[in-house]
């Protein structure tokens, strides 16, 4: 297997991993707010969250940007929290008013930052000592893309079944949504090692 090929895997299989539900919900909390007719803003947000991650994701497996994991660790679900809680309060006009929703990819560009930290440590531990990683961080980090879309995908299918073929209201689904997301968030800061 080559090794661009190895690494997309990489980044894919930890996205979609389970046990990384933290990233799953960010991605969740983030695409709350959209239904299936806005694919293409979801695409934009899903590049941004991709953007801000792949930057600090590079500069901590090049030991550019170093800090401690336990703080990285408690600010993911921070991370979490805030963008979830912050739909709860989108009111059902916002809803379809685009400008209400740029928000969202600032999160995405800004907190994509942290949860690149997040991912370094996993890559520096499977890169190893490779003196040449540009090929892997970019394989690494188009797996973690497609993974994300997959996420994504998957999440507004569910929305179009509830909102447009069960006909729950569009406000009623993200707080339902945004509501389970913070309240998991919740749980996973308080599980850090960081207290």
């Amino acid at each position: 297997m080559s090794t661009f090929k190895a690494y997309f895997l990489e980044g894919l299989d930890h996205i979609l991993d389970i046990n990384g539900y933290d990233h799953i919900l960010f991605v969740l909390a983030l695409a709350a707010i959209y239904l299936m007719r806005d694919w293409r803003k979801v695409l934009i947000l899903i590049t941004a969250f991709t953007i801000g991650h792949s930057i600090t994701l590079a500069l901590s497996t090049l030991n550019y940007v170093v800090i401690k994991p336990e703080l990285i660790e408690f600010l993911i679900p921070v991370t979490i929290f805030i963008t979830a809680f912050a739909n709860l309060f989108k009111k059902e006009r916002d809803l379809k008013s685009t400008g209400s929703m740029q928000l969202n990819y600032i999160f995405a560009l800004l907190f994509g930052l942290i949860h690149g930290l997040g991912f370094s440590n996993y890559l520096k531990a499977i890169l190893g000592k490779n003196s040449s990683i540009v090929m892997e961080l970019l394989a690494f980090n188009i797996g973690l893309e497609v993974g994300q879309i997959i996420i994504v995908l998957v999440f507004l299918v569910l929305s179009f079944i509830f909102i447009d073929l069960f006909g729950l209201k569009r406000r009623d689904w993200v707080l339902i949504v945004s509501s389970a997301i913070a309240g998991i968030a919740v749980t996973i800061m308080m599980e850090t090692k960081f207290w």
